[in-house]
C-alpha cells in the first residue's frame, strides 16, 4: 500500500482578520498628526463605529466586524449622500418601519396575553408608540422620494408704488408706521382738547382768528334771519 501524503493547508487570506483596531493617518511632524488624530476622532464615521460597536458588543456580530472595513463602509455612505445618492437612507428607513411594524405587532400580542390592567395598558402604550413611530418613519420616506415643491411669486417693486405679481401690476398702498402712530396720536389729541390741529401748519388755531369769528358771526346773524 502505498503512503498517503498529508495535505498541507492552503495558506488563507484572512489571517489577521477581522481587524479590531482602528487605522489612522500619520503625520510627519507633530502639530500634523495631532491635527489627523483630532479630526479623526471627530468623524463621524468613528462616531458611528463606536455606537454600532457598543450595541453588539453581546450580540456575537462584533465578532465578525473588521473595523478598516467598516470605517470604510461608513464612508462611503456619507460620500454618496454627498452626491445625491439616497438609496442606503431609502432602504434604511423602509427597513426600520417593518422592524418597528414588527415590534408594534408583538408589544400589541403580549398586551393580550396580560391578566392585569396596568399590564395590558403598558404593552399597549408601548405597542402604539411603535406604531406611531413606524407611521413618522414612513412619512420621512415620503418626503425623501417626494420633496414638497414651493411654489413662491415674484414680487417687484416700481417706483410708482406698484407689486407685480407675474405679470400682474396690482395698486399697493405703503404707508409708514411711525406716521400713521404719530396721526393717530394728534388726532386723539384734537378729540380731546375739540380743537383741529394741522401738523404742516404753523399759524394760530381757527378759534383765536378775529376775522374766521367775524365771518361766523356774520352766517350765525344771516341764518338767524332766515
Amino acid at each position: 500500500m502505498g503512503s498517503r501524503r498529508k495535505k498541507s493547508a492552503a495558506p488563507s487570506n484572512l489571517e489577521g482578520y477581522p481587524r479590531k483596531a482602528v487605522e489612522c493617518e500619520d503625520g510627519k511632524t507633530g502639530e500634523e498628526r495631532g491635527r489627523k488624530y483630532a479630526r479623526f476622532t471627530t468623524s463621524p464615521e468613528l462616531a458611528a463605529y463606536r455606537v454600532i460597536n457598543g450595541v453588539e458588543q453581546n450580540s456575537g456580530v462584533d465578532k465578525g466586524i473588521d473595523v478598516p472595513t467598516l470605517m470604510g463602509t461608513l464612508r462611503d455612505q456619507a460620500k454618496a449622500v454627498n452626491r445625491g445618492d439616497l438609496a442606503q437612507a431609502e432602504a434604511m428607513l423602509m427597513n426600520q418601519a417593518t422592524a418597528l411594524q414588527s415590534l408594534f405587532a408583538r408589544l400589541t400580542e403580549k398586551a393580550f396575553l396580560a391578566t392585569q390592567l396596568p399590564q395590558f395598558e403598558g404593552f399597549m402604550r408601548m405597542a402604539l408608540r411603535a406604531q406611531n413611530q413606524c407611521r413618522a418613519t414612513l412619512e420621512t420616506l415620503s418626503t425623501i422620494k417626494n420633496p414638497p415643491v414651493i411654489y413662491a411669486k415674484q414680487a417687484n417693486i416700481s417706483q410708482g408704488h406698484q407689486q407685480v405679481n407675474n405679470g400682474s401690476a396690482m395698486p399697493v398702498t405703503y404707508a409708514h408706521a411711525g406716521e400713521n402712530e404719530i396721526q393717530q396720536n394728534e388726532l386723539l389729541a384734537e378729540m380731546q382738547h375739540g380743537t383741529t390741529v394741522d401738523p404742516r401748519a404753523t399759524g394760530t388755531a381757527i378759534g383765536n382768528d378775529p376775522a374766521m369769528a367775524t365771518v361766523g358771526e356774520i352766517n350765525r346773524t344771516m341764518h338767524g334771519r332766515g
